[in-house]
């Protein structure tokens, strides 16, 4: 809001007050700084406004503004008539130095703690050797631009380099030899550390040869803890995500109301291509078998969870773990083997496509009930009136009729794990991008 309230303002010469929950007043503050113009007119009513009734609401705007403690139709007016004044212009937000000065290792460490530059887990200390012998497992110049990133979508790219990355590399722990495939993460421009109040997170999907170069895991505990390239390099996206986006600061950077685990190294995985019945994600997506790629998501915020496919009722089952999967997002089907080759063997689809065909047939809900989400009013409502299709014709249907749920498009099948048993679930995760590895070896 404050972003917007700005652009209206300098771009347009439009009088201007930027009206927010008082829970957002250090970020407001932030991004009023990082855009150039910290003392721009806004006012703050109390948090939640959500559920409240017409008149709690009508006594928040006419009540004190819990943060400054002025009336907050004070605020507005005077902010709509007095103007920007002598607002001060504030400037960009500063990058971090090159080096830091020497120290002990203790006090170095500290130094990273309390700066933010870490997951608040240790870290190994980014020296020029180690930034070097990192560097040295890419063609790419060190001071190549590799991407931009920021937070939101609102508050401004943040370029960084090839050795920054590196950097953040050595910081997580991942070996040299990891270093191609975090620089095409990097090179994704798609932040595993975004700012939102629903506390989402990445996920991140290997392909090709490189899962074996590098030994990584798509089999038994692909998903845990258990492996070395999965853990550090999903760390290793997850710090550069951080610091090479302007931070990631609870409250001022960050607002994710309960957070989210996944976000220590944003699930990533390799996927077992080995054992699937179909062709992989990255020839879904236009890459030959034998290319390295990585591809990003974005969410993780809903999941749903099975064992194997009953022979009666398995079709039930999983339109109601689908019932149960964030509409805003899409379901990402993480299949192990077994699940994926009984998917063949009851439901006859011996492709990826026919899977996710019949789950987007699948996927509905009367519209009455699909309207009345919070989600879908706040994200899928507007786009709807705008006359934005398929929403638009959503829009339309009777109460009682049965709408899909998500965009069949948007819905993707990846096999992973062990085959210890058929245990397999559905994330609420959004596909962005997939990025080729071999561009940055």
């Amino acid at each position: 809001m404050s972003t917007h309230a700005i652009t209206v303002e300098t771009e347009y010469g439009v009088p201007t007050v930027a009206l927010h929950t008082d829970i957002f007043a250090r970020v407001v503050k932030s991004v009023s700084q990082v855009k150039g113009l910290a003392e721009a007119p806004k006012a703050f009513v109390p948090q939640p406004v959500m559920g409240k009734s017409d008149a709690e609401l009508k006594e928040y705007v006419y009540g004190n503004d819990p943060v400054t403690g002025v009336p907050v139709m004070q605020e507005i007016i005077e902010g709509l008539t007095q103007g920007l004044g002598m607002a001060a212009a504030s400037g960009g937000t500063e990058s971090t130095p090159r080096l830091v000065d020497p120290d002990t290792e203790e006090n170095l460490h500290q130094r990273f703690l309390e700066n933010r530059w870490t997951d608040m887990l240790p870290i190994i200390l980014p020296t020029e050797e180690r930034v070097a012998e990192m560097l040295a497992h890419t063609s790419h110049a060190a001071d190549e631009v590799v991407g931009r990133m920021q937070p939101t979508h609102n508050r401004g790219f943040w370029e960084y380099t090839v050795e920054k990355v590196a950097v953040n590399a050595v910081m997580s722990g991942a070996r040299p030899e990891y270093f191609p495939v975090i620089l095409a993460l990097a090179a994704s421009g798609v932040t595993s550390r975004g700012s939102t109040s629903s506390s989402a997170a990445g996920m991140v999907v290997v392909n090709g040869p490189i899962r074996h170069e590098i030994d990584m895991n798509c089999g038994i505990g692909a998903l845990g803890p258990y492996n070395h390239a999965n853990a550090t390099i999903g760390r290793a996206y997850s710090l550069l995500s951080q610091n090479l986006q302007g931070g990631s600061v609870p409250g001022e950077t960050y607002m994710g109301s309960q957070g989210n685990n996944s976000a220590y190294n944003g699930m990533t995985f390799a996927e077992n291509e080995e054992r699937s019945p179909w062709e992989p994600l990255h020839v879904q997506k236009g890459f030959k078998p034998e290319d390295s790629t990585v591809s990003v998501f974005w969410g993780g915020r809903s999941h749903t969870f099975c064992l194997g496919l009953r022979e009666t009722h398995w079709r039930a089952h999983v339109a109601q773990m689908l019932q149960g999967i964030d509409t805003t997002t899409s379901p990402v089907f993480l299949l192990d083997p077994i699940t994926a080759r009984q998917f063949v063997e009851r439901g006859d689809f011996d492709t990826k496509e026919k899977l996710i065909h019949w789950a987007w047939e699948t996927a509905k809900m009367p519209a009455a009930e699909y309207w009345d989400l919070q989600l879908v009013q706040n994200y899928v409502y507007p786009r709807a009136t705008f006359g934005e299709e398929p929403m638009a014709s959503k829009l339309k249907a009777a109460p009682d009729e049965l709408i899909h749920m998500f965009n069949e498009d948007a819905i993707e099948v990846v096999v992973v794990g062990g085959e210890t048993n058929g245990y397999w679930q559905i994330q609420g995760t959004r596909y962005n991008k997939t990025v080729s590895v071999d561009d940055w070896r």
